[in-house]
């Protein structure tokens, strides 16, 4: 690994970074009060290339590689982590999925509409009965005469669904074989048979607008099949160990946000006439803090690098992904459990941010793969045993 930044990664960081003080940071609590969709800031950040920015030029994204990524997610996520869950789906699911496994007419419709901030994407893999065990799924896709794709079923906790034109789909098209009998497909939001179910009322990224979603009668054109036929659940695990770099870098900007926000608090708050940072429990839960905020950064760039470098020459990078999501989850929950703790009744009230962050890193525990799930999958990759 080399640990000095290109100047284009520093570039789209520094973008990253500003547009989120300028634009994210000044609306975030009010936008998360309210559970309202950040929609003009989406639209900007993909006209500045962070909705795209591992996408080739050819295909409207800003063409740069999986650490540049990493380090404008953690900007936007410590501004505010629903606008960053948004970012991490059109990035990481949406246009990565269609990049690896769409055929050139898919990637120039579907990939440059998502990554120039024209459009908005989703991912549909969980159904009310199905999350971990996603081969479990019920949603059906069928042809008919004319060999287009006729759809039927519900999809769960689908993220910017309220408000996606295109959803990356999978149903099982060839019942009674599991996963072998899962396909991908390309949805159209805007066509007959879709419709949009209940809004969740999520505990935090409240801005970041979830909802059921559901097909009756569907029609799908045969040329919207992603991939090939039968190939749906590998496309969806692969595209999955693309995502948990994007929920590992969203945690690391949880992480880091509340960790600044703890230092200056140390500094500036007084008890028994001197600052609470010169107390040695207080400076004990700091040193944990960095150790930890560290760590997440440190694996989840080497996650990056390590996807950077097996795409090149082709590979898997599950475990590295799987590891940087597992570490900077549980050190996003830890470090700003502490910052509200540290903050004491302050941190507990949403005159400060603390209790959103709060909030907000609970659910990288929790998506694109919970923490059992992250630790079976290392697990079995280092023991060879399932």
């Amino acid at each position: 690994m080399d640990f000095n930044f290109t100047e284009d990664q520093l570039s789209i960081q520094a973008i990253a970074r500003d547009f989120a003080a300028r634009r994210i940071s000044p609306v975030a609590a009010e936008l998360d009060a309210r559970g309202e969709f950040p929609l003009e800031n989406i639209r900007e950040m993909g006209q500045l290339g962070l909705m795209g920015i591992e996408v080739p030029h050819e295909y409207g994204g800003a063409g740069m590689d999986p650490i540049a990524y990493v380090l404008a997610m953690i900007e936007i996520a410590a501004a505010d982590a629903a606008t960053a869950t948004v970012m991490s789906v059109n990035n990481s699911l949406f246009c990565n999925a269609i990049l690896k496994h769409g055929d050139e007419a898919q990637k120039q419709k579907y990939v440059r509409a998502i990554a120039t901030g024209e459009a908005i994407g989703a991912y549909a893999l969980t159904e009310p009965q199905s999350g971990s065990d996603a081969s479990a799924m019920h949603t059906r896709a069928s042809r008919n005469a004319d060999g287009d794709w006729v759809i039927n079923g519900k999809k769960s906790w689908i993220t910017s669904g309220p408000v996606a034109r295109y959803i990356i789909l999978f149903a099982i098209s060839t019942p009674g074989i599991g996963a072998k009998g899962v396909s991908a497909f390309i949805v159209d939001t805007r066509l007959a048979g879709f419709h949009t179910g209940k809004i969740e009322p999520k505990l935090g990224i409240r801005a970041s607008s979830t909802c059921e979603i559901e097909f009756t009668d569907y029609v799908l054109p045969k040329e919207n099949l992603l991939g090939d036929e039968g190939k749906g659940f590998s496309i969806a695990m692969g595209v999955l160990d693309a995502g948990r770099i994007g929920i590992a870098s969203q945690a690391v900007g949880i992480a880091r946000a509340a960790y600044e926000a703890t230092l200056q608090w140390s500094r500036d708050r007084k008890a028994f006439g001197q600052p609470i940072g010169t107390f040695q429990m207080t400076q004990s839960k700091i040193a944990d803090m960095k150790c930890k905020l560290d760590a997440a950064t440190l694996l989840t760039l080497r996650a990056a690098w390590t996807k950077g470098e097996t795409e090149k020459r082709g590979g898997r990078f599950g475990t590295e992904a799987a590891v940087a999501k597992l570490t900077a989850s549980e050190a996003a929950m830890w470090i700003s459990h502490q910052a509200v703790q540290i903050h004491g009744g302050m941190g507990y009230s949403k005159e400060m941010p603390l209790e959103r962050y709060f909030r907000d890193a609970k659910i990288t525990e929790i998506y694109e793969g919970t923490s059992e799930i992250q630790r079976m999958v290392i697990a079995r990759a280092e023991t060879g045993l399932r």
